[in-house]
């Protein structure tokens, strides 16, 4: 069964709402996927590429989950109409927000901190940082899916899954 068909419950306005949650995570998972990459890269020798690369990752990073909380906070997105909808689970959604805020002022502090310090840190230092960051970004991204599943459970007794591919797509 197709992922349209699991969500048949939803309104127009919440399939809409979970359509643009869901290309907001891609984007941010693409962005932490570019930042992972940056940082492995082997650095010895070759500082200043290796700085301006993790610098513009994490850049990027910034970027997209200002944009993706931004759209979390309008009152047409998921977590709002889930708030709305589902009074029980108001204050894990405002938890979600509160904690997602502190990991965007993460982000910006420390992208803000390497820039200033420019090409005089320390790699090990760097990577561990950003380690941290990631793995509180995958801890939220996580919860914030705990939350709509059981939300859409507890709404239509049915599992909320995945789009599967058309048959002949991918």
């Amino acid at each position: 069964m197709r992922g349209e068909e699991h969500a048949r419950g939803f309104t127009e306005r919440q399939r809409s709402g979970l359509r643009a949650h869901q290309v907001d995570r891609d984007r941010t998972l693409s962005a932490m996927h570019s930042l992972e990459a940056a940082l492995a890269e082997a650095a010895p020798r070759r500082e200043g590429p290796w700085f301006e690369a993790v610098l513009g990752a994490l850049g990027d990073l910034e970027a997209v989950t200002a944009e993706e909380l931004a759209n979390a906070e309008r009152p047409d997105s998921l977590l709002s109409d889930l708030s709305r909808s589902q009074p029980r689970m108001r204050n894990r959604a405002r938890a979600l927000r509160l904690q997602y805020l502190k990991l965007r002022e993460m982000i910006s502090g420390l992208r803000q901190e390497l820039g200033e310090n420019g090409e005089e840190v320390d790699i090990g230092d760097v990577r561990q940082r950003i380690g941290w960051v990631l793995t509180a970004l995958r801890h939220q991204r996580a919860r914030e899916s705990d939350l709509i599943y059981e939300a859409y459970y507890d709404a239509f007794r049915a599992e909320l899954r995945r789009a599967e591919p058309e048959a002949g797509t991918s």
